[in-house]
């Protein structure tokens, strides 16, 4: 199996459980692996038979944007599901991480992993 990942996409967004965090954005970081058979892209040289990795970043920031919730683990199960339905993919791992959400911390964040049922 083959996978085309996204290292680091950056999304400011407002997500979190305290008031404070609702209020302004914080920059969340996604890196993402879906596994695929990139046997027939590398054969075609044809973008249609691969997994377009500016469209999955692009839809990735939209949802983000578009529907504020309050946990990582809400959002990286709602990506992964969105990927799954969307793309040409069995299996996705999505880890998020939010590095302004705990101080002492470089970073802090949510991996999942899911398939297609």
């Amino acid at each position: 199996m083959d996978t085309i990942y996204i290292s680091q996409l950056r999304v400011d967004t407002i997500i979190g459980v305290y008031d404070f965090e609702k209020e302004s954005k914080q920059s969340l970081y996604f890196d993402i692996e879906m596994d695929c058979d990139l046997a027939k892209a590398a054969q075609s040289d044809n973008l249609a038979h691969t997994i377009d990795y500016a469209v999955v970043s692009q839809r990735v920031t939209e949802h983000c944007l578009a529907k504020p919730v309050e946990l990582l683990e809400t959002l990286v199960e709602q990506l992964a599901e969105l990927i799954l339905t969307e793309f040409n993919t069995e299996r996705v791992s999505i880890k998020v991480s939010k590095p302004a959400a705990v101080p002492a911390a470089q970073t802090v964040g949510v991996k999942i992993v899911r398939s297609k049922k």
